[in-house]
């Protein structure tokens, strides 16, 4: 594993090409299980943008590479990719760990992390397909927040990341729904349990903009997922909730509601 070095602190702004970026977020660590996907690359060009640290791993030595090729040279002494399993209790232990021995602590998570899964009924599933879809997912979930949040200082956030199928059954893709149900679920009872120590957050996403599916104007864009979880890491004063990004039209409202409350 490459040998993260300590954030460095940047000045308020930076250039980029012909424009500024206000890194609201200097100094900040931040973990981004599943940074590697097409709605994760959003959420880590966002907070490099904002002058984070970003810590991504991935199970795939060739998917680190290529998002580190991706994301150019510019911000490359903040962006920390490489191989490291956390789909596992151990593997995410490890992984947090590392980041408090490299780094000096974690700040914020944003867990993009799933898949799609289709093609049977839920009478029809074979153990593989419940393995995999569900109780892989949900346990890796589960891996990431438990050893993560505890580390979080007050004014960190951590946001999991789901899709409508969480609040609508999928026929056909049942195992889907249930596993982003139960993500739902536990980051209401983390946020219950939390109380005011810790903030934690639900992005409820419908289909998603990316650079690899173009998909439709009205969609929700990886972008906005990502601006909308820097929002929420800059503002300590937001408090725990399920904030929902079903196309466009609702992530640029919900960032007009945080601009406004921050004043930004």
């Amino acid at each position: 594993m490459p040998i993260l070095t300590a954030p460095t602190t940047t000045t308020s702004t930076a250039p980029t090409g012909s424009t500024a970026r206000t890194r609201v977020l200097a100094g900040r660590r931040v973990l981004v299980p599943g940074g590697t996907g097409a709605v994760g690359e959003g959420v880590v060009r966002a907070y490099l943008d904002a002058g984070a640290d970003v810590v991504v791993p991935s199970r795939s030595a060739v998917r680190a590479a290529e998002l580190h090729a991706l994301l150019g040279p510019e911000d490359a002494a903040r962006l920390h990719v490489f191989e490291h399993d956390y789909t596992t209790f151990a593997g995410a232990g490890s992984l947090v760990a590392t980041m408090l021995d490299r780094l000096g602590g974690v700040d914020d998570v944003v867990a993009p992390i799933g898949g799609w899964w289709a093609g049977r009924r839920l009478t029809e599933v074979e153990d593989t397909d419940w393995q995999s879809a569900f109780v892989g997912l949900a346990t890796t979930h589960l891996a990431v927040a438990r050893a993560a949040l505890p580390h979080l200082p007050r004014q960190g956030a951590y946001a999991v990341v789901v899709g409508q199928s969480a609040h609508h059954p999928v026929p056909g893709s049942g195992l889907v729904s249930m596993e982003q149900a139960a993500v739902l679920m536990m980051q209401r009872v983390l946020a219950a349990e939390a109380g005011d120590e810790a903030r934690v957050f639900a992005l409820v996403l419908g289909p998603v903009r990316t650079r690899a599916v173009a998909g439709e104007p009205a969609w929700v864009s990886a972008a906005q997922v990502g601006s909308v979880a820097v929002a929420l890491s800059a503002d300590p004063s937001l408090t725990s909730a399920e904030l929902g990004l079903g196309d466009g039209d609702a992530a640029r409202a919900v960032l007009e509601e945080l601009a406004d409350r921050t004043g930004r």
